[in-house]
């Protein structure tokens, strides 16, 4: 009980501390305030700047719960992104536009990105720019293990493991187990 007030006291001080920077990214909608809070905010050591960071994205996320955990420096590119209950977040991730379901555990150094056509080439094959790409939503299912290295591009169906160093370019479906680069699925994970 006294663990879960003071628990429950520090989220409120650290959303009041958030609330200055929130209010002058406009909670989520100036880009450009956004990404500079977000950055400075991934800075903080310590569980204090673990609450000051998830204080700051649930003012700011499209969705973000205060039971979730995202660590030294990870960082969340874009201000749609959603995290659902008990999400845990890895020290050094990148996140783009993601949503990630109740219960999720992703390792260090993992990146998800706004799926994987981010940047396109013009037809003599110069690179244009990222605001010309196609940005869209990556989808993590709920109860998934995201190892350490990951990158994904691509939806990972509830229930799911991906293994360390992997790279998701297709769709994982529930409940598997894949691995390699690109991900493969080895083999599926019956309910117990």
């Amino acid at each position: 009980m006294a663990k879960s007030a003071l628990k429950s006291l520090l989220h409120g001080v650290c959303l009041l501390m958030v609330f200055p920077s929130a209010l002058l990214a406009g909670l989520g909608r100036w880009r450009i305030f956004y990404i500079t809070f977000a950055n400075a905010y991934a800075l903080f050591p310590g569980i204090f700047g673990d609450y000051l960071r998830i204080a700051f994205y649930k003012l700011t996320l499209a969705e973000c719960s205060l039971e979730s955990r995202v660590s030294f420096g990870a960082f969340l590119a874009h201000p749609e992104a959603r995290l659902a209950d008990g999400v845990y977040i890895g020290s050094y991730c990148i996140l783009g536009k993601t949503t990630i379901g109740r219960r999720t555990q992703i390792a260090s150094a993992v990146q998800i990105l706004s799926g994987g056509h981010q940047h396109p080439r013009d037809s003599e094959g110069r690179i244009l720019s990222a605001h010309r790409g196609g940005f869209t939503r990556v989808t993590i299912g709920e109860d998934c293990w995201i190892g350490a290295a990951a990158i994904v591009m691509a939806d990972v169906g509830a229930g799911s493991t991906i293994g360390a160093g992997s790279v998701v370019t297709r769709p994982i479906p529930p409940r598997s187990v894949a691995v390699g680069s690109p991900a493969r699925v080895v083999k599926s994970v019956d309910a117990e």
